[in-house]
């Protein structure tokens, strides 16, 4: 897609664009602006670069509670080139965009024209739009790309699904993800069955969006348990802040009185975030649906990546890559019910042992405890 970066005249809109020392809201509180003369210098003065868009996949959106969309990643990039943060918003329509830009809200807006985005700023920002037009150009749209052309994978080194069949032996991890599955009230086996769909049991995975470790979790949740990224490659302490943030999206979603829906909907929120998986909720039950049952629920995540439906007034949280969270709860649930057959659930605060084999009328019974009898 063409990335065009100019600066356009925007008339005033709603009498607004020509109002002295406005206020606006930032990251830092309410700010006084005087909007004929807050170009360039203003921005890197205050340290905060303000761009408004619309949500979508090319524009912003969020994964894991982080940014992303080729234009705001751009966007950050030339935030930092001007020595500021970003701090990206969105509106809910193109007029809504124009009017705030008029109105001294943003410093910049990043449109959808056809196919082209184009960044524009007010006509009395000249030094704004300079310094952007001379930082762009194309290589920065391609490197941007090359570093999310993989942007469905993980760097890893994928290690056997099952590391000891015979001895019913999941991972090297088994102790911690026992360990963490109380924490949640989980059988052991789900967390480990969703462990390896994080990152096949390698405790230096990296994700394209910056998700780390077994658990594939992304530093600023980390930072908000009061964990270092470096710590992330721990496996116990990284099993730990998983099972604490998965304990934390249990209560979020305890409105699910049943256990066997309730983990269908935690999975779905640790992969594409709780306030997506609400939308979603909302949505099911705006179209007639069941908002606690996940086989109505995952058709709308699913739709969550149609702009039909992201821009749908009653979705709050805009774009989310659907397909992928609904994908992600099925393979985790799939490989659960192939663990419980050759793995043992044990009792609280024993250690994962081999699973044995009773005989009983010549016949081989085993003492597995099934997903089903866990869950009653």
């Amino acid at each position: 897609m063409k990335v065009l970066f100019l600066f356009i005249i925007i008339l005033a809109l709603n009498g607004c664009a020509q109002q002295d020392g406005r206020k606006r809201s930032t990251i830092f509180g309410q700010e006084e602006r005087q909007i004929e003369l807050y170009d360039l210098p203003e921005i890197q003065h205050t340290g905060t670069l303000i761009g408004i868009t619309l949500n979508g996949p090319d524009t912003y959106y969020e994964y894991r509670g982080e940014g992303m969309g080729e234009q705001y990643l751009l966007a950050k990039e030339f935030a930092r080139h001007i020595g500021a943060k970003l701090q990206m918003e969105t509106a809910a329509d193109t007029t809504t965009l124009l009017q705030k830009l008029a109105c001294g809200e943003a410093d910049f807006i990043a449109l959808e024209m056809g196919e082209e985005k184009r960044w524009m700023t007010r006509e009395n920002t000249p030094l704004l739009a300079q310094c952007i037009n001379e930082w762009w150009n194309p290589s920065r749209k391609l490197s941007l790309q090359k570093q999310t052309t993989g942007k469905n994978t993980i760097k890893r080194k994928m290690r056997p699904a099952m590391y000891d069949r015979a001895n019913g032996i999941i991972s090297a991890f088994d102790e911690h993800l026992t360990k963490g599955a109380e924490m949640i009230g989980w059988d052991w086996r789900l967390l480990a069955a969703q462990c390896y769909q994080e990152s096949g049991f390698d405790p230096q995975a990296e994700s394209w969006a910056g998700a780390k470790g077994l658990m594939q979790i992304m530093p600023a949740t980390a930072n908000e348990m009061g964990i270092s990224t470096q710590q992330l490659y721990d496996p116990a302490t990284n099993i730990h802040t998983a099972a604490r943030y998965l304990k934390q999206l249990n209560r979020t979603f305890s409105d699910i009185k049943d256990k066997r829906e309730r983990i269908k909907f935690v999975l779905a929120a640790y992969n594409g975030g709780a306030l997506h998986i609400r939308d979603a909720m909302t949505l099911a039950r705006k179209y007639g649906g069941n908002e606690r049952l996940w086989s109505d629920v995952s058709g709308y995540v699913l739709k969550l990546s149609d702009p039909k439906y992201y821009r749908d007034p009653v979705v709050k949280n805009g774009y989310m890559r659907g397909s992928k969270t609904e994908a992600y709860v099925r393979q985790v649930l799939d490989r659960w019910f192939q663990y419980q057959g050759c793995a043992r659930a044990h009792s609280k605060g024993s250690s994962p042992k081999p699973a044995k084999r009773n005989m009983k009328d010549g016949k081989h019974q085993s003492n597995v405890k099934s997903a089903e009898e866990f869950l009653e």
